[in-house]
C-alpha cells in the first residue's frame, strides 16, 4: 500500500502502512504465518486494500502458546508487581504520545470517524492502562480464621494467594480494535498472565502496532503475541487449545455458543461479552432535548456498530410525536464521508458483508409494515456508507426489534405506562445495558431495578470508565471486564493452611 493516497497520515503510519506485509508478533518478532498465507485488510471507506497481513492458523497458535508458556516460566514470572505497574504505565505514556497515529490508523481500518477515535477510543485505551497500571502492587490475598472441628484446639494458619490464571486466548471484535485489545490485555498483564490475542480479521493493524509498542515499553518477548486471522481457523485453535488457560471472547452470541463448546476440552475458564438489543426508555417528564441526543448517540455512535447500541427506543405517548420527528430530522442531517476528516459525524460500516447485513434488516423492516421516517439506503459513493435510519411505528414482533443489527437503524415505539415498558424491555434474550429518561428519580430507580441487563444508564447514554465494570446477563455474556471486578477473570485462588500445632 503507499500513503500517497493519504498525504496528512502521521509519520508513525507511512512506514507502518508501507510494509509489504504485516506479519504475525509471536515470541517478540514479526514471522510469517507457517502456511505462508495472507490475507488484505481494506479501508472501508474506499474499499481498497490498506495492506496485506500474514493470516495465522492452528500451527501459528501452537508457536503462540508455547512462547506465551515460556514466557510464563522465564522473565515475566520473575518481574515484581512493581515492575510491572511501570511497564503498564510507560505503554500509556507511550501510547498516549502516539495518539494521533493510532486514532488514524483506527480510522482507516475501521472506518470510524476520526473525532470519535481521538475523543473516545485513545483516551479510554490510555485510562485502561493506568487504571490496571495501578494494580499489580494491590492484588493480595487474606488471612482467614479456621477451625477444624475433628482436631479441636488445634491452631493454623490459612491464607489466600492470587496468581495469575496462566495463558490467556482473547478473541476481540472489529468494532473498537484497540479499545477491545487494551480492555483485555491491561488486566491480563497487571495480574501477571501471558496472552495470545487474535484481532478480527477486518480491523487487525492497531493491534499488531499496539503489540510493537508493548515490546517497547517493557514487556518481555513472548507475553504478548499477536495473531491476526480467521474464526473458524485461529480463533477456534484459541477456544479448544489445551494449553490456553483462559478465554476472553467479545462477539456474536452464536459464535460465543461456539467458543463454549469448543472451551470443553480442557475446561478452561470463559469471560465474553457478546450481543445486544438494548432498550433506551424515555418518559415524557424527561428533558427531551437531551432525551433527543442521548437516543442519537446512543444508536448512532461509531455507526450503529456497538454491541451496546440503544436500538430500540420507547418513548412514553405524549412525547412519542414530538421525540420521533426530531430524531428523524438529527439524522437527516448527518455528515457522512472521509473518516479522516474532523468534519465528518459518521463513517462507513466496517465491510461490504455488514453493509450488505444491515441493509437487509432495512429491507425486512419495509416488508413489515415499519414507518421508514429517515435513511434507509447506502449512501452514494465508494465504500460500505449507509444512511442513518429511524423506523417508526415498529412492533415488538417485528425483525427489527428482535435481532440486534449492529448498524445505523432504530427502531422507535410508543408505550404507555412503566409496568408496560418494562415488560416489553426486558422481552429479549439479550441483557447488555438499558437507559431511562426521566426527572422522576422514583421512577429511575424504580425502572433501574426491573431492567434485567448489566448496565442501566440514567439521563445518560454510552457512558463507560475504566473503573466500571462492564458486562452483560441472559445471552449477552457472563463475566465482567473494566474495574477490579475484572481482575476476578485473570486471577486464580489459592487457599494455603499452615499446621501450627
Amino acid at each position: 500500500m503507499t500513503t500517497a493516497a493519504f498525504p496528512d497520515v502521521h509519520p508513525l503510519l507511512k512506514d507502518f502502512l508501507g510494509r509489504k506485509v504485516h506479519k504475525l508478533l509471536i515470541d517478540g518478532q514479526p514471522v510469517d504465518a507457517a502456511s505462508g498465507k495472507t490475507f488484505a485488510t481494506l479501508n472501508p471507506a474506499t474499499g481498497e486494500a490498506l495492506g496485506t497481513v500474514a493470516e495465522a492458523d492452528s500451527a501459528d497458535i501452537d508457536r503462540a502458546v508455547a512462547a506465551a508458556r515460556k514466557s510464563l516460566e522465564g522473565p515475566w514470572s520473575k518481574m515484581s508487581p512493581a515492575e510491572r505497574e511501570k511497564v503498564l504505565h510507560k505503554a500509556a505514556d507511550l501510547l498516549e504520545a502516539r495518539a494521533e497515529a493510532f486514532a488514524q490508523l483506527e480510522s482507516l481500518d475501521n472506518g470510524k470517524p476520526i473525532r470519535e477515535a481521538k475523543n473516545g477510543d485513545l483516551p479510554l485505551a490510555i485510562g485502561l492502562l493506568r487504571y490496571f497500571g495501578g494494580w499489580p502492587t494491590k492484588i493480595h490475598g487474606e488471612t482467614t480464621p479456621v477451625s477444624v472441628p475433628y482436631f479441636p484446639g488445634a491452631k493454623f494458619l490459612h491464607y489466600t494467594v492470587r496468581e495469575p490464571v496462566g495463558v490467556v486466548g482473547a478473541i476481540i471484535p472489529w468494532n473498537f480494535p484497540l479499545l477491545m485489545a487494551v480492555e483485555r490485555l491491561a488486566p491480563a498483564l497487571a495480574c501477571g498472565n501471558a496472552i495470545v490475542l487474535k484481532p478480527a480479521e477486518q480491523t487487525p493493524l492497531s493491534a499488531l502496532l499496539l503489540g510493537e509498542l508493548l515490546l517497547e515499553a517493557g514487556v518481555p518477548a513472548g507475553v504478548v503475541n499477536v495473531v491476526p486471522g480467521f474464526g473458524p481457523t485461529a480463533g477456534a485453535s484459541i477456544s479448544k487449545h489445551m494449553g490456553i488457560d483462559k478465554v476472553t471472547f467479545t462477539g456474536s452470541t452464536e459464535v460465543g455458543r461456539e467458543v463454549v463448546k469448543a472451551s470443553a476440552g480442557n475446561m478452561k475458564r470463559i469471560s465474553m461479552e457478546l450481543g445486544g438489543k438494548s432498550p433506551n426508555i424515555v418518559f415524557a417528564d424527561a428533558d427531551l432535548e437531551a432525551a433527543a441526543k442521548g437516543i442519537f448517540m446512543g444508536i448512532f455512535y461509531n455507526q450503529g456498530q456497538c454491541c451496546s447500541a440503544g436500538s430500540r427506543v420507547f418513548i412514553e405517548r405524549p412525547a412519542y410525536d414530538k421525540m420521533v420527528a426530531a430524531l428523524a430530522d438529527r439524522a437527516k442531517t448527518v455528515k457522512q464521508g472521509n473518516p479522516l476528516d474532523p468534519k465528518t459525524h459518521m463513517g462507513p460500516l466496517v465491510s461490504a458483508e455488514q453493509r450488505d447485513r444491515v441493509l437487509s434488516y432495512i429491507e425486512s423492516g419495509k416488508k413489515e409494515g415499519a414507518q421508514l421516517l429517515a435513511g434507509g439506503a447506502a449512501a452514494a459513493g465508494p465504500g460500505y456508507f449507509v444512511q442513518p435510519t429511524v423506523f417508526g411505528g415498529v412492533k415488538d414482533e417485528m425483525k427489527i426489534s428482535r435481532e440486534e443489527i449492529f448498524g445505523p437503524v432504530v427502531s422507535v415505539m410508543p408505550f404507555d405506562t412503566l409496568d408496560e415498558v418494562m415488560a416489553r424491555a426486558n422481552s429479549t434474550d439479550y441483557g447488555l445495558v438499558a437507559a431511562v429518561w426521566t426527572k422522576d428519580v422514583k421512577k429511575a430507580h424504580q425502572a433501574a431495578a426491573k431492567l434485567k441487563a448489566g448496565t442501566v444508564w440514567i439521563n445518560c447514554y454510552h457512558f463507560v470508565d475504566a473503573a466500571a465494570p462492564w458486562g452483560g446477563v441472559k445471552q449477552s455474556g457472563y463475566g465482567r471486564e473494566k474495574g477490579q471486578y475484572a481482575l476476578e477473570n485473570y486471577t486464580a485462588l489459592k487457599s494455603v493452611w499452615v499446621d501450627l500445632n
